[in-house]
């Protein structure tokens, strides 16, 4: 994630708006049944029920207990001129305990049918959270297959003390998609935590003449009934499930591959088409560094795409970062690209502990101007220092707030911190400290504890009052 520069008077205004419900419409009124019907309403406790929340104390109900997703297969079709959705998602998933009943997340959009294993299940909705009652029991282990079939409008969510509006927005010509951080239940039923990664299948079907963008490779473009088209794409790393992306629309492509060989896609709406070199020039460069940096792609191709809805932030979408209304200069595009190594290949297990993924992502720009003849690191760590007055001293990056998770103490602070800990062990441990994090968590999650054990590790040294001071004090620490 990256705020632009247009956006951050504007974010300095919302912050200072009181904090929103994290659960999106869950806010918005007291719980309620589903009408359709033919759900079955389900009781609200019991031994054997997969928890309403994963386990994140700073957001109880988002993400899900009691299961462990391992595939979804995200069917939808949409039409923006009425921005009706219907959606059909299955989800390959193993119980971690005894279920009798388990939740998914899914905000505003009407379920007409669930089904487990090909059974009739019953189905019942409060708030954000869809409770689902297969007809037997699942048994802890067991391999099982939900299947939620869906429509309605999606809508976004609008929270001032994160982000601003994200999850599925239409625009003119179709949809900008990015979901950080709780935004994937606006489109698909799901267990909405970064904790619970899964590989993906998207069948995306749109009218004539637009594009669907997803995660991962195209894996089929055919004609469908009624004047549309139907884009499969396939992402088979495992992924958060606020990186996935639907996004859709009227777009310019360029496709090729970077001079180190992997398959570079950028996508830009007309409205942007002067960016559209750039845009995939730069992908490429960036990548085939960052690879040689922290060590190999994670993923099978890279890229870009901008969108004409003034988001005023870009989003790491895993493999296609999205770009919110704006032609990305060359730092934004080093910060999504490194997400593609922190964030998306590795991930938080926990949302306290983003500065994992901001604060690297923040250093790599860093790294990019150190790269290009600029400022080094070093330069841009004591201009940052230089500023005693600077609120992110009051902030403390390494406990990211849930009502400000989106802090500039996340993303600057939590540089420099990394670059006190490479000027404490030296370069070449440094640079081996990033290329083993990403290599020991790959594909997986991790927090904070476990990176500095790892610096102290391989660095021989005592590190706890370093990062003490620089991820946990709220004041300026001793450089």
């Amino acid at each position: 994630m990256r705020f632009t520069r247009q956006a951050s008077a504007a974010l300095v205004a919302l912050l200072t708006l009181p904090a929103c419900s994290q659960s999106g419409d869950a806010a918005a009124g007291p719980a309620h049944p589903d009408t359709s019907g033919k759900g079955t309403p389900v009781a609200a406790s019991g031994a054997d029920a997969g928890a309403p929340g994963i386990g994140d104390s700073d957001f109880p109900l988002d993400g899900n207990g009691g299961y462990d997703v391992g595939h979804y297969g995200v069917t939808i079709g949409y039409t923006p001129s009425t921005k009706h959705l219907d959606g059909v998602t299955t989800i390959d998933a193993t119980a971690t305990q005894r279920l009798s009943r388990f939740n998914l997340d899914l905000s505003g959009l009407e379920v007409s049918e669930a089904t487990v294993d090909g059974a009739k299940a019953g189905f019942s909705r409060e708030g954000d959270e869809l409770t689902v009652t297969p007809p037997t029991p699942l048994a802890d282990g067991a391999r099982f297959t939900v299947k939620i079939t869906y429509a309605g409008q999606p809508k976004p969510v609008k929270d001032p003390s994160n982000l601003g509006t994200y999850g599925f927005i239409p625009t003119t010509d179709g949809a900008f998609v990015a979901s950080e951080p709780a935004g994937s239940k606006t489109w698909f039923p799901n267990n909405d935590h970064p904790a619970d990664k899964a590989t993906f299948d998207f069948q995306i079907t749109v009218p004539q003449g637009l594009t669907a963008l997803a995660n991962g490779e195209l894996t089929g473009k055919k004609a469908a009934p009624g004047g549309r088209t139907t884009f499969t794409w396939r992402e088979t790393h495992p992924m958060a499930t606020y990186l996935a992306t639907a996004t859709l629309g009227k777009f310019d492509l360029r496709q090729g591959k970077t001079a180190g060989g992997i398959p570079n896609l950028a996508a830009v709406d007309p409205a942007y088409r002067n960016a559209l070199g750039k845009l995939y020039r730069v992908s490429g460069e960036v990548t085939d560094y960052w690879s040689k940096l922290f060590g190999p792609y994670p993923f099978s191709s890279t890229g870009g795409v901008v969108d004409n809805y003034s988001a005023g932030y870009a989003l790491e979408n895993q493999t296609k970062p999205m770009y919110g209304g704006f032609d990305p200069d060359t730092s934004i595009i080093a910060h999504e690209l490194a997400h593609q190594w922190f964030g998306d290949s590795v991930s938080i297990k926990r949302w306290k502990d983003l500065w994992l993924n901001e604060g690297f992502a923040t250093y790599a720009e860093w790294l990019w101007s150190e790269h290009t003849g600029g400022a080094t690191a070093d330069t841009m760590f004591r201009r940052q220092y230089a500023v005693k007055n600077d609120p992110v001293w009051k902030y403390p990056p390494g406990r990211a707030k849930p009502d400000d998770l989106f802090n500039q103490s996340v993303y600057r602070r939590g540089a420099m911190t990394l670059q006190a800990v490479r000027r404490a062990v030296g370069d070449q441990t440094f640079f081996t400290l990033l290329r083993t994090w990403v290599a020991d968590h790959k594909y997986g999650n991790a927090t904070t504890p476990e990176f500095i054990a790892l610096a102290e590790k391989l660095s021989g040294k005592q590190l706890d009052s370093l990062f003490d001071s620089w991820l946990f004090q709220p004041s300026r620490p001793e450089s």
